[in-house]
């Protein structure tokens, strides 16, 4: 063996001389005893002498050789640099200081950190040992198991704040290791001999027994051991293979494993995300709304609670990510949540003008500031601001108050109406944004992460460390570190159990199985019922709600918002026609907080943190005047983005050809008009087809021709059933046909409730999904008018003249006009079509598969370039649609099939069978209205 100035000199006659820089006793002993050598020595030889040493026989054996190949494995550093190493090198005995598992003298301090043995310390060891017999006879000092327990936490709290979270864990595998070894006695009488502890540590020897085990000849092992051992090795090294991949590239790691995983063990690995697209240059199109009103909805509370944290410790958790050089990222980095499908947002509109140009901001000469009229009973909208820099949809609620108690709550994180509704699309390096439209985010996948990150800063060593620095300050005392700890563990158990696994229960006992909704999709009406006849109630304290959840199987895609609040009915199955009702139950299901708690005062049930002023604000905003009270009637409020070739001068896939144009116009007359009536701003349009103006003007009880009332004005939408559209059936049903359970002393009665429908009397405590929630949300809306004292005037100034009935029409999909359509694909109501082009072509032959999230736009096919064969393969952290799984099993809700033009082309619309719409197009009659739809 070399000789080096590390090593120490006062070797014993015979021993081999052992580095200050092995701090443990056992390996120190094994050094001298000449057993390993010094310097580098492979895992597996390490393992082997404490497996010898344990004397254990079997399986036993095996386990704590295992054991020992781990932490050997870690003993020299986790970097993936120095465990691969160790991997292949050995550990480096001489080089064991200040790693992972070195106290640097604390604990027992019998051994320092400058390897000087204290002998005043074995005799504390001794202190709280007590005699027993020798097997050998005679008795002798020593600690059985709950002795040395007891020890151990004494050490702690002597070490006091010099003591990591991580000594105790350290600890397990000192002192209960060499009694597990070194031990006599049997059970509750083995014991640890003081005698013995003292030689192992003061002069680096074994007992003759422990000898006699090292010295004998092994075994050798049967084959099936050996086998076993290798099967077992090959795991080890290959879970640190994994282990370092994925800190090496996570999301890439993270992509494979729950693509080959099964389903349960893919969900306990942070979800992959894509990397956010290139960006050199943004824009946000003109529609009518100033820099800040647009700013203003961008980021203002609905009410909602969305995260089960505060807004503090939103914005100082790391990512859910393992960095073995430095820390990760914070999980409220606006560049980390793009990779969602967020879009960037600057922290103010107000100052210089060329700071906004980065967030695609510029000035809105057509914008208008009369968009919104003042509220009823001097009501106003809170102010929205943005000081942290957060993405597009994201506010903070403060100053509000729980909805059971009156008590004052800490600052919340929520998500706004903006988070789903404002789209943008990526071309060639130019981000293209835009209101109103489609947001292309992954709600799932945040909620996964924030999951994880919870879990990570409770257990990843020095995690929740910084995490309470950040919340607290660096001064705080232990009391509010502890309190901070136990709220943390307490938000991340509500998030595992009663959200998480609770669901998980739910739709296993009923046989449901999810889909997936991934990248501009979500099954919003399932979600917002599983909040709020579940979650909402269960956190009431009401038992037994478990079986008010479904399967999240009806995604959709987010639906354009423009021009929705004069239609007569919203959604994409016409269900809810009262503008409040639509929005206050949105806030709801984003987790606007709601007491439904029967321990609390009944002048206090129905008590939320909904922002009814802000959501009428913004319908206000929406809306805009009354589009027939200029001369030439048109849409104000939000306007549809315009289709952006001034963007793109010079690329010939931007531009609009006249010629297709004209001809595009031709076909849509003939076809289009049927269902989606004329376009709303194409006045060449209106004078080629009077008749069929979208401005057309019919007496208030003509409503069978569907067009515009003029006692509203409304417009009362073309409504086709389900059976004869063919499209998935799967978001109409779910109003049609889910029940729902409400505890009788909250006395719902939607026959009561929705005053002037006309409802049959039925069950007040079991009752169908789509009445329950629309009582519900009057209710809460009632109470929230009702604690600000408003008068009826003002009441009914804010609910409008719109009833809130259910749609008599049943099963159906509402068709709305096209204006802004090439803004939002995937098309048809579950974004099941990748692009215009595939929408106008038969359904058999639409691409069955393709990925979604951080793709670029194709302004040709309008939507997304897909071949026809579909696409298998995304890249990371994308999501993928499929109308099958593996299996080749139908996929609920993610049929691409219905309003297909297919066959010879008849005479009478009324003579397609169902689920087609329209004769097949030529290819160049394709092309045409495809151009034609651009322009709208």
């Amino acid at each position: 063996m070399q000789e080096d100035s590390a090593r120490v000199r006062d070797a014993l006659p015979g021993q081999v001389p052992v580095s200050p820089d092995n701090p443990c006793p056992f390996l120190r002993a094994l050094v001298a005893g000449g057993f390993v050598d010094g310097h580098s020595v492979p895992l597996k030889t390490i393992g082997d002498r404490v497996e010898a040493a344990s004397g254990e026989t079997g399986f036993k054996k095996r386990i704590v050789g295992i054991e020992t190949f781990g932490v050997a494995l870690i003993a020299n550093g986790l970097s993936p640099l120095r465990l691969l190493k160790s991997l292949f090198s050995g550990a480096d005995l001489d080089q064991l200081r200040n790693g992972p598992l070195d106290k640097h003298g604390g604990g027992s301090r019998i051994l320092d950190a400058e390897a000087k043995i204290h002998p005043e310390e074995i005799d504390r060891f001794a202190s709280f040992g007590s005699d027993y017999p020798d097997p050998n006879g005679g008795t002798e000092r020593g600690l059985n198991a709950a002795q040395i327990q007891t020890f151990m936490k004494a050490n702690l709290q002597r070490d006091g704040d010099q003591a990591r979270w991580y000594f105790p864990i350290l600890m397990q595998g000192e002192w209960p290791v060499l009694l597990n070894i070194l031990g006599k006695g049997e059970g509750d009488g083995r014991y640890l001999s003081v005698a013995e502890v003292r030689t192992l540590f003061v002069e680096r020897r074994f007992p003759q027994r422990i000898v006699s085990r090292l010295m004998a000849k092994p075994t050798p092992a049967n084959i099936v051991w050996r086998i076993g051992k290798a099967v077992v090795g090959t795991a080890v090294l290959a879970a640190v293979a994994v282990l370092l991949a994925w800190v090496a590239a996570p999301d890439a790691v993270s992509d494979k494993l729950s693509a080959i995983l099964p389903k349960k063990a893919a969900a306990l690995i942070p979800p992959a995300l894509p990397e956010v697209e290139s960006t050199k240059a943004a824009y946000w199109l003109d529609q009518g709304w100033t820099t800040k009103d647009r700013h203003w909805f961008h980021h203002v509370t609905q009410g909602t609670a969305t995260f089960p944290i505060p807004y503090a410790w939103f914005m100082a958790m790391e990512q859910p990510y393992l960095s073995l050089f430095g820390t990760p990222g914070l999980i409220s980095d606006s560049a980390y949540l793009e990779r969602f499908g967020f879009i960037p947002s600057p922290k103010s509109v107000d100052g210089d003008p060329s700071a906004l140009r980065a967030f695609g901001y510029a000035a809105t000469t057509a914008a208008k500031t009369d968009i919104a009229p003042a509220l009823p009973a001097s009501l106003k909208p809170t102010p929205a601001g943005n000081e942290d820099g957060l993405p597009v949809g994201f506010a903070r609620l403060s100053g509000a108050a729980d909805p059971a108690t009156g008590a004052a709550q800490s600052n919340k994180i929520g998500l706004t109406c903006a988070a789903c509704h404002t789209g943008s699309i990526h071309y060639k390096g130019v981000s293209v944004r835009f209101d109103g439209g489609p947001g292309m985010v992954d709600l799932r996948k945040l909620e996964e992460a924030m999951g994880f990150a919870m879990i990570f800063t409770q257990y990843v060593p020095g995690r929740f460390s910084r995490f309470a620095d950040r919340v607290l300050g660096p001064n705080a005392t232990d009391a509010d570190r502890d309190a901070l700890k136990k709220g943390l563990k307490a938000a991340t158990d509500f998030a595992l159990n009663m959200q998480a696994k609770n669901y998980q229960t739910a739709i296993e006992a009923k046989g449901q199985t999810e889909t997936e909704e991934g990248f501009g999709r979500l099954d919003a009406l399932n979600r917002i019922g599983n909040q709020v006849f579940y979650l909402d109630m269960a956190v009431s304290g009401l038992p037994n709600m478990l079986g008010n959840q479904e399967a999240i199987d009806a995604p959709v895609s987010y639906p354009p918002i423009w021009t929705v609040p004069w239609f007569s009915w919203a959604q994409y199955d016409g269900s809810i026609s009262q503008p409040l009702i639509r929005n206050a139950g949105e806030a709801l299901g984003v987790s606007a907080q709601i007491n439904f708690s029967p321990e609390t005062a009944s002048d206090k049930l129905w008590r939320s943190t909904m922002a009814l002023e802000n959501l009428t604000h913004i319908e206000d905003m929406l809306r805009g005047p009354d589009p027939f009270a200029t001369t030439t009637p048109a849409f104000g409020g939000l306007t549809s983005p315009k289709w952006p070739e001034k963007l793109f001068a010079g690329d010939d896939a931007w531009k609009i050809d006249p010629a297709r144009v004209e001809r595009g116009r031709k076909i849509y007359a003939t076809i289009c008009v049927e269902c989606h009536l004329g376009p709303v701003a194409d006045p060449v349009f209106d004078k080629a087809y009077p008749d069929k103006s979208f401005w057309k003007i019919k007496p208030a009880d003509d409503w069978e021709t569907k067009g515009w009332s003029a006692k509203g004005p409304i417009l009362d939408l073309m409504q086709k059933p389900v059976e004869v559209m063919q499209t998935d059936p799967g978001q109409a049903s779910i109003l049609a046909t889910r029940k729902v359970k409400v505890p009788g002393f909250l006395q719902v009665d939607p026959a009561k409730e929705l005053k002037g429908c006309n409802l049959p009397q039925g069950s007040t405590t079991e009752m169908p999904y789509a009445l329950a929630l629309m009582a519900v949300v009057q209710r809460a809306s009632d109470k929230w008018m009702e604690d600000r004292k408003l008068s009826p005037a003002e009441q009914a100034a804010l609910w409008g003249d719109r009833p809130n009935c259910p749609n008599p029409a049943g099963k159906t999909y509402r068709a709305r006009p096209l204006n802004g359509v090439w803004s939002t694909a995937p098309y048809l109501h579950n974004g099941s079509v990748p692009s215009l082009y595939w929408l106008l072509t038969p359904a058999a032959e639409r691409p069955t598969s393709f990925c979604q999230g951080a793709r670029d736009y194709d302004p040709k096919h309008v939507g997304f370039d897909v071949a026809k064969g579909g696409e298998t393969a995304c890249k990371v952290g994308q999501s993928l649609f499929a109308t099958k799984d593996g299996s080749g099993k139908p996929i609920k809700g993610n049929s691409t099939l219905g309003h297909s033009f297919e066959g010879p082309t008849k005479p009478n619309p009324k003579d397609y069978p169902n689920g087609v719409i329209g004769g097949t197009f030529s290819e160049e009659e394709r092309w045409d209205l495809i151009e034609y739809l651009k322009t709208l």
